[in-house]
């Protein structure tokens, strides 16, 4: 049987078009699929921890034997990147009068974040002096103690420069303030201890 030419053409085409339908809908799909996968990861990474740098050039010196100082050309140790230089009057890791030699910040989150470790970078002149506990402490209501909540007396010790992160916590800020601080023993009173950057692992809080 023989087809009229114009019937043979229409029905060539139509297979044609639906030939490119169903190739852009699997396109189509395909990317759909594609972003989906890609909103999962977003998703799977929202209460992951990230890192923010704090100024640690504001670490305060806890007591009179502790000195604090900064170099912008030569902080004096290593390769001299300029840094927190901690200094000490006195040897040991204990204040004068008693309580812990340190160095100490109050430290600002941004709201929604939990603090889940610290993360801090130095390097010493003389692995005799070093810093031997990173403390988290959050203040209470009413203000008159503070509630410690991380306490990692691990001795760094490694002479650096090196990065190196604390123990782990969960520490809501929203709750009270939080207080840093980084208790320093010293050898000799002639090494330096130079801090050259602090950060916070911060998670999101779920809602």
């Amino acid at each position: 049987m023989r087809y009229p030419k114009q019937l043979l053409f229409n029905f060539v085409m139509s297979l044609a078009i639906s030939s490119i339908s169903l190739g852009a809908f699997a396109q189509g799909h395909g990317k759909h699929g594609k972003d989906s996968d890609k909103d999962d990861d977003e998703r799977k990474g929202h209460g992951q921890t990230s890192i923010m740098w704090i100024n640690h050039l504001d670490l305060v010196a806890g007591d009179p034997s502790v000195v604090t100082s900064f170099n912008a050309v030569n902080s004096g140790v290593g390769g001299g990147l300029s840094g927190l230089i901690i200094m000490s009057t006195t040897t040991g890791d204990t204040a004068n009068g008693g309580g812990n030699k340190v160095v100490e910040k109050g430290l600002q989150v941004p709201p929604g974040f939990s603090i889940t470790g610290v993360r801090v970078c130095y390097e010493l002149s003389n692995a005799r002096s070093f810093i031997d506990q990173i403390r988290l402490s959050q203040l209470q209501d009413p203000p008159s103690t503070a509630l410690v909540l991380l306490d990692d007396v691990t001795h760094q010790v490694n002479p650096g420069p090196v990065c190196v992160n604390s123990a782990q916590t969960t520490v809501n800020p929203a709750l009270g303030e939080v207080r840093l601080d980084l208790r320093v023993n010293f050898g000799d009173t002639s090494d330096k201890i130079v801090v050259r950057a602090v950060g916070l692992h911060l998670a999101r809080n779920d809602d």
